[in-house]
């Protein structure tokens, strides 16, 4: 398989500093030399370019979306180096920085592809919109806009309109989850399984569930966005939202390799890593050590 390696080092969806070293502190660890001794031929495309905005600008887009503009600038291009990769066949693997990056990734694969499904391992749902965030992260709010539910300039990124059907999006270890995006499950009838659910029925029953419903759908491919915040806060001290009574990286392990072993994830993103939190480099060895145990179960 042909990896193309894409960082995207862009801590503005977050608003915290840390993550823009993501892509970095994996290249230090040799993140393409692990991803190549299983038969991978791997590129490492470099960084998207991401502007430099001054903290003081940072409503200057929007009275409520940080950092907007540059937001949908930096995803944009990520979108179309994400579709570029996918036309040539290639496997792209976006490396983050924050969450926000997903609104490029899956915008790129959405253009490539047409009936795919979104699995979206992380502590939170992601899907708050400008009127229910009460931070006005971006981070907290792609899975929503690439639903078509949001501020336009968001769900428009890319090109007009829906990205992925509500029905084949998946959110899994969930477990932080704000008022708007409860009411917006419920209305929506989105599928999420969340930590305490995966914590008492098992991580191979709710994985297992999540793929029947897939087949079900008639789903072509998967994208894989996945948060080290999914991991319980124990293991993960370097990443920026942490939270507790999450899934333990042996439940993490096992879920990744049923994916991977599916054959039908074409497409991942590796996101909130955050250096300046680390210790001692634990959260970015667990993070090397999870991109070798899933890229070794796609073979």
């Amino acid at each position: 398989m042909d990896i193309n390696i894409i960082g995207v080092p862009m801590f503005y969806g977050a608003d915290r500093r840390g993550v823009e070293y993501g892509p970095e502190k994996l290249r230090e660890k040799k993140v393409a030399s692990v991803l190549t001794k299983h038969d991978n031929k791997v590129y490492d495309l470099g960084n998207i370019y991401v502007p430099e905005v001054k903290d003081y600008n940072k409503f200057y887009s929007h009275s409520n979306l940080k950092y907007l503009e540059t937001i949908v600038e930096v995803n944009n291009n990520l979108a179309h180096a994400v579709y570029s990769s996918l036309k040539a066949e290639s496997f792209p693997l976006v490396i983050g920085g924050d969450h926000s990056v997903a609104l490029g990734s899956i915008s790129g694969v959405s253009r490539a592809k047409d009936n795919f499904a979104v699995i979206w391992m992380d502590a939170h749902g992601d899907i708050n919109t400008h009127d229910t965030s009460g931070s006005g992260n971006i981070h907290g709010m792609p899975l929503a806009k690439l639903m078509n539910i949001g501020y336009k300039d968001l769900t428009d990124l890319y090109f007009k309109g829906q990205k992925v059907k509500p029905e084949n999006v998946f959110i899994l270890g969930a477990r932080d989850l704000d008022p708007g995006e409860v009411e917006l499950i419920e209305r929506m009838k989105l599928n999420v399984h969340s930590a305490k659910d995966i914590n008492e029925k098992g991580i191979d029953t709710v994985i297992q569930q999540v793929l029947d419903t897939i087949k079900a759908n008639k789903v072509s491919s998967i994208h894989l966005s996945f948060d080290l915040d999914f991991i319980d806060s124990r293991y993960v001290p370097g990443t920026g939202t942490p939270v507790a009574d999450g899934i333990t990286v042996e439940d993490t392990k096992s879920a990744l390799k049923t994916l991977a072993e599916t054959k039908m994830i074409g497409s991942m993103d590796f996101v909130e890593l955050n250096a300046l939190l680390d210790k001692n480099d634990a959260t970015a060895n667990l993070a090397i050590d999870l991109l070798d145990w899933t890229f070794k179960h796609m073979k």
